[in-house]
């Protein structure tokens, strides 16, 4: 059995066959051996009427052998005849250090290893990989391999994600139907439309309540998550790697080892959800430890319009708002004037830069500012160098259709990773950079080598590479972006500092996209920035203290001409960077909470301390609601018995008009309350109109 942070996976190793999980969810308590035993007796599944003549099991991996008509959890033909594995359990072992308990198991069948992997963490979160070997004389040809679960059959309901660029991660949500059902991604990378992750729950199930079993797929390429409700079985959740006709084929001793699906149970709704990925991902040793900087970067302030000195004002702006991190991003290498051309010319542009990029570099530097570039290493333009010096090295044939103007590198020649390698290592080093934003701005269409689907491997080479710069570059930053959101998964986070998630600025969009990020990660991963007045993707108009409401609640930044900005404007600038400044700790360590306001117009997010002694909430209307009052807002989570005062954050205004028509406990420098009330009676909101923000600090009085 593994347990920890009230969650236990207990596993059942037969004499013959695969591991079958008896339970997974609940924290069991203590069990003796013989406890074991009789849960093992518990869930034998009887014999179904017009069915296999004896119980059979419901495995790690299961597969027709068992008597699972279902998806199969591993497939695969040698030579043409299909495999369908007789297992034996050779060996099992249980370690355990202070954040993890493991349980390994290696299984074998005729010509076939399987390794299998059950790591459950200190936050309850539960990473499965399965590895397979060919230990035959023959190749396999290996068509699926995927981590499954079983749910409790009070699991009714199911929650997954679509979306599309500008708006990623939209929910979406239904009963639970019988059948083998599939999500597929077949875009070469994440995704915009990602099921992102998918959530199974009891009926009903919400932000605060419910018990829900869910799965994300740790990987940036190709993948399936899948759900199985059948009439014989229990309910699985699932997923792992999708796989090509013949892209994986296994000689004689290769093997194949899954992405890490990660599956996490909550009993308090989709927040323990998110609790759990955010406590697991706080608790990685290479997770971001620094205060997350305030960052300014030059895509909407200048496009493609470099110019020295324009770039200069901008920085001298930057920093006298307190901005710490400086990021060029497109257009400054070479023959890079607009999107057609360029991209694998990895070398400063001498037209714009004659100097290189060192006058920027030490301006930024002389202005106390961090430096960091945009590259996008994975694509090429057919108008570059690099791509009229060796078109054999694009991962697609010539005649793939183009996107933005571009085709994809393969990394898995040998000749291209080296060459990306050395090209990017080289500028890191001239430059000192502090921070890459690594973009992808295109979905991989006939992605092959040497006439062979590529996907899964050049996914695995694009992780090498950046694991390689980061050893050489131990110091260096990177962020994730891929047409803004459309590589946010726990793939890239391991070798990544944060996400981009969305190429749109604009607040309404991003309240949604980021609310559903979170989900999976905590603030300070997520890149939230303050764009124009108008935004770029939308052409909506939105003020400037609700871009600010909305930009607090991440990796906070700015992209946007601020030497544009009235002093007014600078001033709120100002005001907002000390916010973020000072409340950074607690919102990238604090304990996150979507709050029910009863307004389907409103949103309230909240962000409680470890110690329950300090929070911050964001009220944000995005729509006209039903009623002409706010409704109450009620903060779950702080001490009972501890008073607070509730006030608006000093840094920021209150909406426009609360200043002549406040609530009475905005009049009076706000509340002191118990949490107990707090949590109970609630706060009465203002009627904030569409495109307003109130961000609350809470804090414990002595």
């Amino acid at each position: 059995m593994l347990w920890a942070a009230g969650v236990s996976v207990v596993v059942h190793l037969p004499e013959r066959g695969l591991p079958e999980v008896l339970h997974w969810g609940r924290d069991l308590g203590d069990l003796g051996p013989g406890d074991f035993e009789q849960l093992r007796l518990a869930r034998v599944r009887p014999v179904s009427p017009s069915a296999l003549d004896a119980p059979w099991p419901l495995t790690l991996v299961p597969g027709e052998h068992d008597g699972w008509e279902g998806r199969p959890g591993f497939a695969a033909h040698r030579a043409g005849q299909a495999q369908y594995p007789e297992w034996r359990v050779a060996d099992a072992g249980f370690e355990a250090d202070a954040e993890t308990r493991t349980l390994h198991v290696r299984a074998e069948a005729p010509g076939l290893l399987l390794h299998s992997e059950l790591r459950l963490d200190d936050s309850g979160v539960l990473r499965i990989a399965h590895e397979i070997v060919n230990t035959a004389a023959e190749p396999l040809s290996l068509a699926s391999l995927e981590p499954v679960l079983p749910v409790d059959d009070r699991a009714a309901e199911v929650l997954d994600f679509t979306g599309r660029w500008t708006r990623e991660r939209v929910p979406q949500r239904g009963p639970l139907a019988q059948g083998s059902r599939v999500r597929e991604t077949r875009r070469g990378r994440t995704g915009h439309d990602s099921p992102f992750a998918l959530v199974l729950g009891t009926p009903g199930f919400d932000s605060a309540a419910g018990e829900v079993w869910a799965v994300h797929l740790g990987w940036s390429g190709d993948a399936v998550y899948r759900h199985d409700a059948l009439p014989e079985a229990r309910t699985l959740l699932g997923a792992g790697p999708l796989l090509r006709p013949g892209e994986i084929e296994l000689a004689p001793g290769e093997s194949f080892r899954t992405p890490d699906a990660v599956f996490v149970w909550s009993d308090r709704g989709l927040d323990g959800l998110g609790d759990r990925f955010h406590r697991s991902l706080r608790a990685r040793p290479a997770h971001p430890r620094e205060p997350r900087p305030v960052v300014l970067n030059t895509w909407e302030a200048v496009y493609f319009k470099h110019d020295l000195d324009r770039l200069e004002a901008l920085a001298r702006t930057a920093a006298d708002i307190g901005v710490e991190r400086f990021v060029l991003d497109d257009g400054w290498f070479r023959g890079r004037r607009d999107d057609t051309a360029g991209l694998g010319d990895w070398t400063v542009d001498t037209g714009v830069w004659p100097e290189g990029l060192h006058p920027i570099v030490r301006t930024v530097r002389s202005l106390g500012m961090q430096f960091g570039l945009w590259f996008e290493p994975e694509m090429v333009n057919p108008d570059s160098d690099l791509a009229r010096a060796h078109p054999e090295w694009l991962l697609q044939p010539p005649a793939t259709r183009a996107w933005r103007g571009q085709h994809a590198l393969d990394l898995t020649r040998a000749e291209a990773f080296d060459h990306l390698l050395e090209s990017i290592s080289a500028l890191v080093a001239e430059y000192g950079l502090d921070y890459i934003k690594w973009d992808q701005n295109r979905d991989l269409i006939e992605a092959v080598h040497d006439g062979r689907a590529n996907v899964h491997k050049h996914t695995a080479a694009v992780y090498r590479l950046l694991d390689r710069l980061r050893e050489r570059h131990p110091a260096l930053e990177i962020e994730s972006c891929a047409s803004g959101g459309a590589r946010v998964d726990l793939g890239v986070l391991e070798r990544t500092d944060r996400v981009w998630a969305s190429d749109t600025n604009d607040p309404i969009e991003r309240l949604a996209i980021q609310r559903w990020t979170e989900l999976l990660l905590p603030l300070e991963l997520i890149g939230s920035h303050i764009g124009p007045p108008t935004a770029h993707t939308t052409h909506r108009a939105a003020s400037l203290d609700f871009r600010v409401a909305t930009a607090l609640f991440g990796s906070f930044g700015i992209e946007w001409d601020v030497t544009a900005c009235t002093p007014a404007e600078l001033g709120r600038l100002r005001d907002a960077v000390a916010c973020y400044r000072r409340l950074r700790g607690l919102l990238h360590s604090g304990a996150m909470s979507h709050l029910d306001t009863g307004d389907g117009g409103a949103t309230a997010t909240a962000v409680v301390s470890d110690d329950l002694r300090h929070a911050v909430v964001r009220v944000a209307r995005h729509a006209t609601g039903d009623r002409a009052l706010g409704t109450a807002l009620r903060v779950p989570g702080l001490e009972p018995g501890t008073r607070y005062r509730v006030a608006p954050v000093a840094e920021l205004p209150v909406p426009r008009g609360l200043d002549e028509q406040p609530p009475p406990w905005l009049a009076e420098d706000g509340l002191r309350l118990p949490g107990s009330v707090l949590a109970a009676v609630g706060v009465q909101l203002p009627l904030l109109a569409p495109g307003e923000a109130l961000v609350l600090e809470i804090t414990a009085l002595p």
